[in-house]
C-alpha cells in the first residue's frame, strides 16, 4: 500500500536536510560545539535514515505479498467450489444418459419424461446413510469415482447445485426437493439428519406406514403442497410393511423470451410412426431462432429459451434415425449444442404438450445396479444405527407443460428484425428428443412420441 515514488522524493529530502544539519552543525568556528557532537549526529542522523528506508522497503514488501496470497487464495476457493459443481453436473449428466437410455432400450416405451438432477440428487443424499456395497453401488450409477472425489466434496457440490436451483427467481418457478418417510419405530440419527439439512435441504418424516391409507394420503398432501398442486396422488398402493419411502420431486414452469402467438396454433398431423398420425395442437413461431445441424447425430437441434435462465433443446432427428440418436447421445454432443446452434430466420412448427413422468425407480436402478440399498443387504447403518433396514420404495415424478405461455406474454412482444433470407422450415411433426438446462446443469430429458397422451 505504500507509494515507491513518495518514498523516493522523501528520502531525497531527508538526504538533503541532513547535509544541511551536518554544516550547521559542523560549521567551523563553532566554539560551543565539540568536533565528536558533530560526528555523532551524523552517524546517528544517518543511522536512523538507513533505518526508516529499510523500514519502508521491508513493509512494501512483505504487504505486497500476502494481499496477494489472500487474494489468490479466494480465487482458488471458489474455483474449487465452482469446480466441484461442475463434477457433480458432469455425473448428474453421464447417469442422465444412462437412465434415458434404460428406459428407452424397453419395447413400446412411450412418451419418457424425467429429471436427472432430482433422481441423482435423491440418492446421493441416501449416500449419507449408506455403507459398504450399498454406497459402493449407488456411487457407481451416479457416475462417482471415489479415487477422484470423496464423499464430502460429492455432497458439498450437491449442495450448491440445490442453492442454484432453488434459489428465487421471479421469471422462473423451479422447486426441488427430496424426503425420506422413515417407519416412526426407527429413529434416525442426529448426524444423518443434520447432513441431510445441510446439504440437501432434506427433511426426514416419521410415518406409521401400519396404516396405510393415512400415510398415503399425508404422504400425497406433503408432495401436492410443495409443488404447486402439479404433483397429486404419487403414491397408491402403499405396502403396509414400508420402512423407509424415498420421495423425489420437482416442478419446473416458465415463460418462453420468445412466446407463440395463440392465433397461430392450427390442428395438424403428428406422425407417431410411420404409418400412424394423431391430429395434435400444433403451435407456429416465425422470425429468427437458434437452430443448427448435428451431422453426428443426423439431427436437427432447437434452442429456446426461457425467461429466468433455461433453456429447451428440442432435437429433431432425421427419417428413421432415432435409434442413431439415442444409442449416440452423449454428454459431450449435448455440451456442443450450445456452440452448434446460431440465430437465423425459420419457421417453427412445434406441438402442444404435457407430460408427467412416473417412475418406479426400484425397477429401473435395480437393473443399472443399485441392487443391495433395496433388498435384505441394504446397509444403510448411517441413517438408523442398523444395518438390515431397506429402501422399499422410490418413487419419481417429474411434470412439464409446454404451450404458447399465454396471450398477453405472446401480445406485448415487439416486431423483429428478419435478415431478408428465406427461411428454413422445421417441423415436430414426429417423435423428438427434449432436454431442459439451467446454468448447462440439465433439469429434465424426456422424448416426446405421442403429444396427446399425458403419462
Amino acid at each position: 500500500g505504500v507509494d515507491l515514488q513518495h518514498v523516493t522524493y522523501s528520502t531525497q529530502w531527508l538526504l538533503f536536510k541532513h547535509k544541511q544539519l551536518s554544516k550547521d552543525l559542523c560549521r567551523p568556528g563553532e566554539h560551543n560545539r565539540r568536533p565528536f557532537d558533530c560526528t555523532i549526529y551524523t552517524n546517528m542522523k544517518l543511522f536512523f535514515l538507513c533505518l526508516l528506508i529499510v523500514g519502508i522497503h521491508s513493509n512494501s514488501y512483505l504487504y505486497e505479498p500476502n494481499r496477494q496470497g489472500v487474494r489468490n487464495q479466494n480465487q482458488r476457493g471458489q474455483e474449487n467450489r465452482y469446480m466441484l459443481q461442475q463434477t457433480v453436473g458432469n455425473s448428474v449428466c453421464q447417469f442422465a444418459c444412462c437412465f434415458y437410455k434404460e428406459i428407452s432400450s424397453r419395447e413400446n416405451s412411450g412418451n419418457i419424461f424425467f429429471s436427472p438432477l432430482s433422481i441423482s440428487t435423491a440418492f446421493a443424499m441416501l449416500t449419507l446413510g449408506a455403507r459398504s456395497d450399498t454406497l459402493t453401488q449407488i456411487l457407481r450409477v451416479l457416475s462417482f469415482n471415489p479415487r477422484e472425489i470423496s464423499e464430502n466434496q460429492i455432497h458439498e457440490g450437491y449442495r450448491q447445485l440445490m442453492q442454484m436451483v432453488n434459489r428465487k427467481n421471479e421469471a422462473l418457478q423451479l422447486n426441488m426437493g427430496n424426503v425420506l418417510f422413515v417407519l416412526d419405530q426407527l429413529k434416525p440419527q442426529d448426524k444423518f439428519l443434520n447432513n441431510l439439512r445441510n446439504f440437501y435441504e432434506g427433511e426426514a418424516y416419521p410415518m406409521n406406514f401400519k396404516r396405510a391409507n393415512q400415510a398415503q394420503m399425508k404422504i400425497n398432501e406433503y408432495v401436492a403442497g410443495r409443488t404447486n398442486g402439479k404433483i397429486r396422488d404419487l403414491i397408491n398402493n402403499l405396502d403396509p410393511l414400508t420402512e423407509i419411502l424415498l420421495i423425489s420431486y420437482i416442478y419446473f414452469n416458465a415463460e418462453w423470451e420468445k412466446p407463440f402467438d395463440p392465433k397461430y396454433t392450427k390442428k395438424e398431423k403428428f406422425f407417431v410412426d410411420g404409418n400412424k398420425a394423431v391430429e395434435v395442437p400444433m403451435m407456429f413461431g416465425m422470425g429468427l431462432f437458434k437452430h443448427g445441424y448435428d451431422e453426428q447425430l443426423s439431427s436437427t437441434v432447437v434452442q429456446m429459451d426461457y425467461k429466468g435462465g433455461a433453456s429447451a433443446f428440442f432435437v429433431l432427428p432425421d427419417q428413421g434415425k432415432m435409434r442413431k440418436l439415442e444409442k449416440k447421445l452423449s454428454c459431450e454432443r449435448m455440451a456442443r449444442w450450445r456452440t452448434l446452434v446460431s440465430k437465423s430466420s425459420a419457421n417453427f412448427y412445434l406441438p402442444k404438450f404435457t407430460l408427467y413422468g412416473r417412475y418406479n425407480l426400484k425397477n429401473m436402478l435395480y437393473r443399472m445396479g443399485i441392487m443391495d440399498v433395496f433388498t435384505d443387504k441394504a446397509d444403510l447403518s448411517g441413517i438408523t444405527g442398523q444395518p438390515q433396514h431397506r429402501i422399499s420404495q422410490a418413487i419419481h415424478q417429474a411434470v412439464v407443460k409446454v404451450d404458447e405461455t399465454g396471450t398477453e406474454a405472446a401480445a406485448a412482444t415487439g416486431m423483429e428484425i428478419v435478415p431478408m433470407s428465406v427461411p428454413v422450415t422445421i417441423k415436430m411433426n414426429r417423435p423428438f428428443l427434449m432436454v431442459i438446462t439451467l446454468e448447462n446443469n440439465i433439469l429434465f430429458m424426456g422424448k416426446i412420441v405421442n403429444p396427446l397422451k399425458k403419462d
